[in-house]
């Protein structure tokens, strides 16, 4: 059973702070520009400790974590924040436009009991690599807190956890605005809402979204602070919990965005070698123009499943793929699911790149780049760097569950959760 608490977190609350001005996106899309422009919004935005030294997802050097350490500390004695005196659940809504719709996803913060993958309700969806994860552990054990919030789905088809939170909630507590996307909080501390939210959460798995190295990340820190106590930790400790963002799977302003491959390291690229080496494996034709944002975000979407969309940079013409042989991993990954073998992801990766397009094509290690905005493809898919661009329709929350139940990971950037959370809304201490 997944087991959630409220908690006291730590807030920005100073009279006349512009919230805009102190939250940032997520550390691991940021680079030294954004940073910077950061920094010049506001003296005490969340990034100066967030994000201590560039570039991010690697080690950086003690001072930088212990610097990061110190500002937290002052920002709490000068009051720039705050910790709240009561446990809270806190409701978090994200307001956005895309594709010419407002969406309005509805979350709400809370405190996850920490499971080992695969040992309980919290389930994984991507691998973890070492450098981030020691990079965001050296971060937590010199601040003492939990920066940054894991997005977890549930399954929620009635919508009845978010109804008890939502009913009656008022006007936003805190409002902030960053990168277009509006963010609002609340709070509630009301023993009876808390418990009804408790007892509907108990019997639902908790997907992992977003976040995947900040929760291993938690698991290590729990690890060094129950060997440095020599014995088991009280239920209550909070090493024994992590800061999560909890969506429902069915909430309406959840959207998820493919993540399109752009593909350099080619020696050269023909189209017609390429139509041989796939052979009746797929239909190939032209599609008319290059308008690859349209393509992307309207046609593409309501092409079959396992249709894919190749641009070549260098000619400036769009292709469309379509899968005849729905399995076509079956002898490549026997050992794969069929739910893995279907994924378009693991199709695009294991057939598309490894077998067909790197030996064909590749003079060397492939170059890779990722985005979900298909307005930047053209752009950077221009026979340099870059110079053909895959295009995908996106991944289906059902593969979460399904993959989650076998005990299956997707391939790399397989999903993403448009928006991202932001850092700073609230934060969690890992104190008593």
């Amino acid at each position: 059973m997944a087991q959630i608490r409220p908690f006291a977190a730590i807030r920005y609350t100073r009279r006349g702070l512009d919230l805009s001005q102190v939250i940032a996106p997520p550390y691991d899309v940021l680079d030294e520009r954004a940073k910077t422009a950061l920094q010049a919004k506001h003296p005490n935005n969340i990034v100066e400790i967030d994000l201590p030294h560039l570039p991010p997802k690697v080690v950086g050097p003690d001072a930088a974590y212990e610097r990061a350490g110190q500002t937290l500390k002052r920002w709490l004695s000068e009051g720039i924040l705050v910790r709240d005196s009561r446990p809270a659940f806190y409701p978090y809504m994200q307001s956005f436009e895309h594709g010419g719709r407002m969406f309005h996803r509805r979350g709400f913060f809370a405190l996850v009991r920490l499971s080992p993958f695969g040992k309980g309700q919290v389930v994984p969806h991507e691998l973890t690599y070492k450098g981030p994860i020691e990079d965001r552990l050296r971060l937590m054990r010199a601040t003492g807190v939990q920066l940054s919030p894991i997005f977890g789905l549930y399954n929620d088809p009635e919508n009845l956890v978010t109804a008890a939170l939502y009913r009656n909630l008022g006007r936003p507590e805190q409002s902030a605005v960053l990168e277009e996307v509006r963010h609002d909080l609340w709070s509630i501390c009301d023993a009876e809402v808390e418990n009804r939210v408790i007892d509907l959460m108990g019997s639902r798995p908790i997907y992992i979204a977003d976040g995947h190295h900040r929760y291993t990340t938690a698991l290590q820190y729990q690890a060094q602070v129950q060997h440095a106590a020599g014995w088991p930790l009280p239920e209550s400790h909070p090493a024994n919990w992590c800061l999560f963002v909890l969506v429902g799977m069915q909430d309406p302003g959840l959207l998820i965005l493919p993540t399109h491959r752009m593909i350099g390291g080619l020696r050269t690229f023909d189209m017609d070698v390429l139509r041989a080496r796939l052979g009746a494996t797929f239909e190939v034709s032209e599609v008319g123009g290059a308008d690859i944002e349209h393509y992307a975000n309207h046609v593409l979407r309501q092409r079959p499943p396992h249709t894919f969309g190749l641009f070549d940079g260098r000619l400036r013409r769009l292709y469309e793929l379509r899968l005849r042989n729905a399995d076509v991993l079956a002898a490549l990954e026997p050992d794969k699911s069929p739910h893995w073998r279907q994924l378009d992801v693991a199709i695009l990766q294991r057939y598309l790149l490894d077998e067909v397009i790197e030996p064909a094509f590749a003079g060397g290690e492939l170059v890779k780049g990722y985005t979900a905005d298909a307005a930047q493809v053209a752009p950077q898919v221009d026979g340099q760097r870059y110079q053909i661009a895959l295009l995908l329709q996106p991944t289906p929350l059902s593969a979460l569950e399904q993959l989650g139940r076998s005990g299956e990971v997707m391939p790399q950037k397989s999903t993403y959760f448009y928006p991202k959370l932001a850092t700073g809304m609230v934060i969690n201490p890992l104190q008593p």
